[in-house]
């Protein structure tokens, strides 16, 4: 995710409280999907559909963040 930002990501897990904590809720989403998925863990298509948005809630309020950090730099 974000291969550009790679070093700035890092930086924001140590550094930020807010960012830290969006990119371990992203992490467990995705991990959750990835069960959901393999049908290791039950669910229905709607769910794991779901969660995929939640996902992008907060892949794309990771990337405001590191949007703004990369032009104050």
């Amino acid at each position: 995710m974000f291969p550009e930002f790679r070093a700035l990501i890092t930086q924001l897990k140590t550094s930020d409280a807010h960012f830290h904590s969006l990119f371990q809720q992203h992490n467990t989403l995705d991990q959750q999907v990835k069960r959901m998925a393999s049908r290791a863990e039950p669910s229905t298509p709607a769910e794991i559909e779901t969660l995929k948005k939640e996902k992008l809630r907060l892949k794309d309020a990771m990337y405001v963040i590191l949007q703004k950090a990369s032009q104050s730099e």
